[in-house]
């Protein structure tokens, strides 16, 4: 029996979502309480990748069972007591058994979180950047990324992917006193992706580069050309989308 797991964390204090071997991951004390739990060995297929100090609003895995789970919540209840406070798991659900939360996936949101003044309550949680930023030229390069879809200019070099190709619906910043942030939505993500844009858009934003030498980088599909990564801390995964039938089946 396939199951999905609905949780977030704060990732400062982990390697990102992946276990590793020298490193802690966010899957590791997962399935390190789950296995508790169920007295055997559980392992998660998680929905995301994110990298260290990246955090998660929503998240999903799947793991399997041989047998039914009987209490939802009290399930819910002793992983909490398990696990850290800066993880949490909302909600455990049965699925069919050829649902993958990776594949299955149609599309993921991040926001990425700038904030323009120091905030004690904000720290880990937004990158604090006092340059003046011309947001409308960060919007209408943001806008040519709807345009295309090959973003090997914005992967991390040395990845096996495939194919460096992704549909984005969404990219736009938006500003307000506190925060400015920048959303963006597609049906995947490469490694780095949105950490290299933001730092890439920045550039844009102070003037460093043109809105056409924006578009040069995407075209060029060479990391070197693009801007540095954005700082981890103000990167969120906010949503991961499934189809309604594949989640809720009739």
């Amino acid at each position: 029996m396939r199951y999905f797991l609905e949780f977030s964390y704060k990732g400062t204090a982990y390697n990102g979502w992946q276990k590793q071997n020298n490193a802690l991951g966010v899957q590791q004390v997962l399935e390190e309480a789950l296995a508790k739990v169920f007295r055997m060995p559980i392992e998660l297929t998680g929905s995301s990748r994110t990298d260290t100090g990246v955090h998660a609003e929503q998240q999903f895995a799947h793991f399997d069972l041989e047998d039914a789970i009987a209490d939802y919540e009290l399930l819910i209840y002793k992983l909490n007591g398990l696990i850290p406070r800066d993880i949490g798991v909302k909600n455990i659900f049965l699925v069919r058994d050829d649902i993958n939360a990776r594949f299955a996936a149609t599309h993921r949101k991040y926001e990425y979180r700038i904030t323009k003044r120091k905030n004690p309550f904000l720290i880990d949680k937004a990158f604090l950047l006092r340059a003046e930023l011309d947001i409308n030229a960060m919007n209408e390069a943001a806008a040519l990324l709807l345009k295309y879809n090959d973003f090997e200019s914005f992967s991390k070099i040395h990845t096996s992917v495939n194919n460096f190709r992704c549909t984005i619906t969404e990219a736009v910043w938006k500003d307000s006193d506190e925060l400015l942030v920048f959303h963006i939505q597609a049906n995947r993500f490469l490694r780095g992706m949105v950490r290299a844009l933001v730092g890439t858009l920045l550039d844009v934003g102070k003037g460093k580069n043109s809105i056409g030498d924006f578009e040069q980088i995407i075209l060029s599909k060479n990391r070197k050309v693009a801007g540095v990564q954005a700082p981890a801390e103000g990167l969120f995964l906010v949503e991961v989308g499934y189809p309604e039938s594949l989640i809720n089946p009739a």
